[in-house]
């Protein structure tokens, strides 16, 4: 992205987590972008489809980095990395915190996100034994661990826990949830989180 482009995509993020709303005025956002209703048109080819397009990309991007980090062969111990990923970004980069928690449930491309890494997690845990967790439960226990990685966000946001309390605590219940001990939820629950690596997805879609 040229500095423009890069301007308007975190305004659109900004105005798209601060409205709770998928469509923005182009005044608007390039009032929040500081440029011209014409640089808008001039580097984004469909404003009408950039909630899409935003958080499309944003899932793209998340995706790729988690999965790049995380190669534990202990799927227990990357489920408890993938949830804390999540929440460690929401304290490090707020506005995409609130944009993931605002729409992470209804919107396809980021309610893929949050099942993906951490649904192959789960698979592997219940086809090693790792888990005690019936596979008829496989859908449930998804939208548990989504459930809990948005709230547990949304306590760093609204600054009730720092993000080590809000992560480590979802993870710990959600191992527990499957059956793995006490002691070693809380263990793999507060271990060294390593730091995501910069990603290499395509840009938002703009115009060359």
């Amino acid at each position: 992205m040229n500095q423009a482009q890069r301007r308007i995509h975190d305004a659109a993020i900004r105005l798209f987590a601060e409205q709770g709303n998928h469509r923005v005025s182009v005044s608007d956002l390039a009032q929040a972008a500081g440029v011209a209703r014409g640089t808008i048109y001039n580097n984004i080819e469909a404003p009408e489809y950039l909630f899409e397009q935003v958080a499309a990309q944003l899932a793209s991007e998340m995706h790729e980095r988690v999965t790049a980090c995380d190669q534990n062969s202990d799927p227990a111990h990357r489920l408890s990395n993938d949830i804390r990923f999540f929440v460690r970004r929401a304290h490090e980069e707020p506005q995409w915190g609130w944009f993931v928690y605002r729409f992470g449930i209804n919107n396809d491309s980021l309610r893929d996100l949050l099942n993906g890494t951490p649904m192959r997690a789960i698979v592997k845990g219940v086809d090693r034994h790792r888990y005690d967790l019936r596979e008829d439960l496989l859908p449930g226990a998804m939208a548990m661990i989504a459930g809990t990685t948005l709230t547990a966000m949304w306590m760093v946001l609204e600054g009730h826990q720092t993000w080590r309390e809000a992560g480590s605590g979802a993870a710990e219940l959600v191992l527990r949830s499957f059956g793995i001990a006490a002691e070693e939820a809380r263990r793999l629950a507060e271990t060294d989180l390593p730091p995501l690596p910069p990603t290499t997805s395509p840009d938002l879609h703009v115009v060359s």
